[in-house]
């Protein structure tokens, strides 16, 4: 398989577009074992636009209409880590303590992009990774907005690279301590990620790097610190954090 990432290994840094089979990756003439590589998130983004409610299913369970557009937020930089980094777990307020996993697909943009039509994916989505939306539930409820209780470094995990592929009818699973959590398919997206790309590329002129993270599906729960949350989607691999 052939996937975009950024990792260390044999103590040198490495980006770019390599091979991943057998538990191996492939790089420049390189074989390196996957377990001696420290797989970093695979951009550096400018921006992570988030998208809530954007699962039929995920509606479903809330008992909710399926919105008109996209609801989207932003989760800042400095909340990014990647694959088997820790997510902490910050000190709040009593009564204010529930933090949640939210398994997605997120898509990283391949250049300058403004205006795009949603025919344009190709042109403009260097590849798709696994996410995981951390999200502090109890703050979100209070504050009627989201801004705080998806923003707290640790809070937004992406990897563990990106991969070019059809991202309409994909599997996607999280996993609380191996139990499977949520599960569902890329095909009950309300907005595909064509639309996506044509409506917040609309607002904002998206940079190489960015990333957007498309939703979460029914399931989202809470977790505790010492519980690893795994987000495995079809075709990519699985994103592995720890909470702490």
């Amino acid at each position: 398989m052939k996937a975009y990432g950024r990792f260390c290994a044999r103590g040198e840094f490495f980006e770019g577009e390599f091979e991943v089979s057998d538990g191996f990756v492939e790089f420049e003439g390189l074989k390196l074992n996957m377990k001696s590589v420290k797989f970093l998130p695979p951009s550096k983004p400018e921006k992570i636009i988030c998208v809530g409610l954007n699962y039929v299913d995920h509606a479903k369970e809330l008992n909710m209409e399926v919105p008109d557009e996209p609801v989207i937020f932003l989760k800042p930089p400095s909340s990014l880590i990647g694959h088997e980094d820790f997510v902490e777990i910050p000190e709040l307020p009593e009564g204010l303590d529930r933090i949640d996993y939210e398994g997605e697909l997120a898509f990283i943009i391949a250049k300058k992009c403004k205006n795009a039509s949603a025919d344009e994916v190709e042109e403009y989505v260097l590849g798709y990774s696994c996410f995981n939306d951390v999200t502090a539930r109890d703050i979100q409820r209070k504050d009627g907005q989201w801004t705080r209780a998806k923003s707290f470094d640790t809070f937004a995990c992406l990897g563990p690279y990106a991969v070019k592929l059809d991202p309409s009818n994909l599997r996607i699973e999280t996993r609380l301590n191996g139990k499977t959590v949520q599960s569902s398919t890329t095909a009950n997206l309300i907005f595909s990620v064509g639309r996506l790309l044509e409506f917040i590329s609309d607002v904002m002129t998206l940079k190489r790097g960015d990333v957007i993270a498309t939703g979460t599906p029914p399931g989202v729960g809470r977790v505790e610190r010492g519980d690893v949350v795994e987000v495995e989607i079809e075709g990519i691999g699985t994103l592995r954090n720890r909470f702490v």
